[in-house]
């Protein structure tokens, strides 16, 4: 293998695949990145065998070839070179690969490239086109919600259903659920159903950036894999095994008390709450008072820690119905306010005991979060 690229962009490849790295792995070369030629370009690869990225870049190939070779040391020295063209020469041999840069020159032990992990190759017949900057939207909205653990592994995972011409996301770690609905640009032939693994969709949202061509997903027919792919760059997932929990069932058909809130003002207000509710089981109280005549509603964001204190913070607000008590887990709601691009959001209520739903105000139905109360002493 004998090529030349320039530093920017082998540096930004590396760095796209790097997030895809073996951390802790009893396979070493897991830990590698894999550098080959494929069709006049020069191919990036990295795998934990859970999630696999792929990466193509411009690059004057000279002789084919591959290697693998440490990923965080490659990357290390990439990016501290300057901004200059960089050679690369395979001594197949001694399994070293050589990179020049300027006055800066490096010499890498390696990995034979057959005993890289196969990466899946799905193709590309039956894909379905999602606008990317739409799905990254989504991700950023429902991911969040799943789970840390994989005690319950389906409620690690995120569910992505393609129906007709929409993709509902959904994710609930058994305290809170988010769902998310979008439209396709065109409509699919058949329902198909997956959980794929948050982290996979995290790392997608990464990956797709500011990318306007569409993305293309593939399932495999046996689905167990999917593979989603840009025109340089692409990531392959393995899906979860099992069945999402019947989420429609825990959101609240009805409420009893509507508010309507600056999303800006509520998260300002929630953060400040938690500081003191951090040594108070994380509970942040709310309480909703409709207004009188000329006056408008307020929203009442307080937290009580018995050793250090309390706070209180009041909120302008349109309130519809009865006035109202609920308590939530402060990290719940200061991650959902986060998210929502909504200038204004909407808290429904039902009562202290039952979970609250929190949406955009404009009441399209695209998105909805459930929260699970907190059950306070009074």
């Amino acid at each position: 293998m004998k090529l030349s690229c320039t530093q920017e962009n082998l540096a930004k490849g590396l760095a796209t695949v790097g997030r895809a790295v073996a951390t802790r792995s009893p396979l070493p070369v897991t830990s590698n990145v894999l550098i080959a030629t494929d069709d006049s370009r020069l191919k990036l690869a990295a795998t934990n065998l859970d999630i696999a990225i792929t990466c193509w870049i411009n690059a004057k190939i000279e002789e084919d070839g591959a290697i693998t070779v440490p990923a965080r040391l490659v990357g290390e020295f990439v990016n501290s070179l300057p901004n200059d063209r960089i050679d690369m020469k395979l001594n197949e041999r001694q399994r070293s690969l050589n990179l020049k840069c300027g006055h800066f020159e490096a010499n890498v032990k390696g990995i034979d490239a057959d005993e890289f992990p196969p990466i899946p190759s799905v193709e590309s017949e039956g894909a379905i086109a999602v606008d990317p900057k739409e799905l990254r939207d989504a991700i950023e909205q429902v991911a969040f919600a799943a789970a840390t653990d994989d005690s319950r592994p389906v409620l690690a995972g995120v569910s992505m259903v393609f129906d007709g011409e929409t993709l509902t996301l959904a994710a609930a770690d058994g305290f809170r659920l988010a769902v998310l609905e979008m439209p396709l640009p065109e409509a699919v032939a058949s329902r198909i159903d997956i959980i794929v693994p948050a982290r996979a969709l995290t790392e997608l949202s990464r990956i797709v950036g500011d990318a306007e061509e569409p993305l293309q997903i593939t399932v495999t027919p046996n689905r167990s894999q999917v593979l989603f792919r840009l025109p340089n760059v692409q990531l392959v997932s393995r899906l979860i095994e099992g069945t999402f929990p019947n989420y429609r069932q825990i959101i609240p058909g009805k409420h009893t008390t509507r508010v309507v809130v600056s999303t800006k003002e509520f998260l300002g207000a929630t953060k400040i709450a938690s500081y003191f509710a951090r040594d108070s089981a994380n509970i942040v109280r709310l309480h909703a008072k409709p207004g009188e005549e000329i006056a408008p509603g307020q929203l009442t964001v307080a937290a009580t820690a018995a050793e250090v204190g309390d706070t209180t913070g009041g909120i302008d607000a349109v309130i519809e119905g009865e006035e109202a008590q609920i308590a939530f887990n402060a990290k719940y709601l200061t991650d959902v306010l986060s998210v929502m691009d909504a200038q204004q959001v909407a808290l429904e209520i039902t009562t202290p005991s039952s979970p609250g739903v929190v949406r955009p105000s404009s009441e399209n139905g695209a998105y909805t979060h459930v929260i699970m109360p907190m059950h306070v002493a009074r």
